[in-house]
């Protein structure tokens, strides 16, 4: 199998999480020389807030692409990967009352990836990983790979 273009899920903005996914990217993507697709998905309400704050002209066309570069793990896992010389491009998706997970494996489909990587955290006492909900649905519903990061 030929390794051209990873995706790697954003969800939040823990400094910690971010690191091991983009731990878990650069030493996936970077012996392939694969892209990276960093994916972000906006929940309901989430993009118009997000562009309010961020002060953008209400009468400009602004891409979801554009206000996600401005999310905090965005910029995080962007600088972990500019630092190792991994190629990559960040594309969003507007939430519109889907699983988000469904949304990221469209996005993933749309940009023809070879395997996807998302991230999770332990919730059980007994030490299980337990996926939450974007995270499985992504896993389900991916036609591709995806690699399941456990972050702490």
């Amino acid at each position: 199998m030929s390794l051209d273009t990873v995706l790697v899920a954003v969800e939040n903005e823990d400094d910690e999480a971010i690191k091991q996914l983009a731990r878990t990217a650069v030493d996936i993507a970077e012996p392939a020389g694969a892209t990276v697709i960093v994916g972000y998905v906006f929940s309901n309400g989430e993009y118009d807030t997000a562009r309010e704050r961020l002060k953008f002209d209400p009468d400009s066309e602004v891409t979801p692409d554009v206000v996600a570069e401005r999310a905090v793990g965005v910029r995080r896992l962007t600088e972990q990967l500019t630092g190792a010389g991994i190629k990559h491009e960040i594309r969003a998706r507007r939430g519109n009352g889907s699983d988000e997970g469904e949304l990221l494996a469209e996005l993933g489909e749309h940009h023809d990836v070879d395997l996807a990587i998302v991230g999770g955290r332990e919730r059980t006492p007994a030490g299980k990983a337990v996926f939450g909900s974007t995270a499985q649905t992504l896993m389900l519903a991916a036609a591709y790979p995806v690699t399941f990061v456990r972050t702490e």
